[in-house]
């Protein structure tokens, strides 16, 4: 190849590319017909959104809301602002209006007594209990509607554009009201950021004041695979189900939203959990700092530079088409010291079919400092003969 230097040019260099001139074509059915208001699959891993139909339209969440409360509380354990097992007082309000008496589901909790906030926890997961939902809340934010608060504060950093949260339990309240893909966006937080709680979202029972009650997820009983997250279930909502389940490496998260009944929900969680497992995988092409390519430095200390991505490279492809994929990294122009780790370099292009599925931004893995003055004028000479006889 000939490099002409004073001229911009592209570094097309082909990493990976298999052609199947006798391939026999990929055949993925149609997604499943799903009786729900709003429902979404997502692959865990990659964010990918596999199927969704009404995934945008803001609904009131029931239950579901308490997958964010209890988010927040692992957040502010994982953080050190408070300890599995510090106890909190379950005021009067949280009694009256999550307790027994309310209607609603509940741990069963007694008004004035101390509970680690563990087993607070366990109930808000387990149990979706809405007194153990207020406890927590008073106990962080000193009170529900504070609490609230703090909750869109979060929903925001994690991405939930269309949501908003009036308080900690999903009670019915004008304005409480989210998405399924909001919903599949802090489920997948949930699995990812608290890898150490994300445990008690299959637990099956939880038993507490002598009470043994069973988590609402009938997936959890029916499917060894399923091992999360919340049911929600009122008048205005319906029933509702973010379920999560993995198999054979690949975690899925489906959202049902408005559905008939318990065993709907659950039904129809397993169309689309089915769906996305037989027809798509989750594929792992490059890992976090892996050198992808080695180029040259012109007036540097070191002669070449590792280039590569700064975060593991994960794509969903359906399946048995990982041998289909290409790709392509693309170098700017003559790189001249000095370079800073990090520094964006080019960019890596994945296709599928002449599709383009994925693109990333491609970074010197290491640092080049600048070379000496008679080092940095012996290359400028050979650029300025390379492209003078180029």
């Amino acid at each position: 190849m000939k490099w002409n230097f004073p001229h911009r040019f592209l570094l097309l260099c082909l990493i990976f590319t298999t052609s199947f001139v006798n391939a026999a074509p990929l055949i993925i059915p149609s997604p499943p017909q799903v009786s729900a208001t709003a429902y979404l699959l997502m692959d865990a891993a990659t964010g990918e959104v596999l199927i969704e139909q009404n995934a945008d339209e803001q609904l009131p969440p029931a239950s579901l809301t308490k997958m964010l409360t209890a988010y927040i509380v692992s957040d502010e354990i994982e953080r050190g602002k408070i300890k599995e097992t510090d106890t909190v007082l379950i005021s009067e309000d949280a009694w009256r209006r999550g307790g027994t008496t309310s209607g609603g589901s509940t741990m069963f909790l007694k008004v004035g007594s101390r509970v680690p906030v563990i087993d607070l926890l366990r109930g808000v997961i387990i149990q979706s209990g809405n007194d153990a939902s207020i406890a927590l809340a008073e106990h962080l934010a000193g009170s529900e509607a504070a609490f609230a608060e703090v909750m869109n504060q979060y929903a925001q950093l994690l991405g939930m554009r269309s949501s908003h949260f009036v308080n900690a339990t999903g009670w019915p309240a004008p304005g409480h009201l989210t998405t399924a893909r909001d919903l599949a966006t802090l489920a997948r937080a949930v699995i990812n950021d608290h890898p150490a709680h994300y445990p008690i979202y299959a637990e099956k029972y939880f038993t507490y004041n002598g009470i043994n009650q069973p988590n609402r997820n009938l997936l959890l009983h029916r499917d060894p695979s399923v091992d999360g997250l919340k049911t929600g279930h009122t008048n205005e909502a319906g029933y509702c189900l973010v379920a999560s389940a993995q198999r054979q490496g690949m975690r899925l998260i489906s959202v049902v939203l408005g559905t008939k009944s318990e065993s709907v929900r659950a039904e129809e969680s397993s169309k689309l959990l089915a769906y996305g497992f037989r027809y798509f995988q989750t594929h792992s092409l490059y890992g976090k700092n892996q050198e992808l390519s080695r180029v040259r430095v012109w007036k540097g200390q070191a002669k070449d530079l590792a280039l590569g991505v700064d975060k593991d490279v994960m794509i969903t492809i359906p399946r048995g088409s990982a041998e289909s994929l290409k790709a392509e990294i693309v170098v700017d122009s003559r790189i001249t010291a000095p370079v800073a780790e990090g520094q964006k370099l080019g960019e890596l292009r994945v296709t599928l079919e002449d599709k383009e599925i994925y693109k990333a931004p491609l970074v010197a893995l290491n640092a080049v400092e600048k070379a000496g003055f008679f080092a940095r004028l012996w290359d400028s000479l050979v650029l300025f003969f390379s492209g003078f006889f180029g």
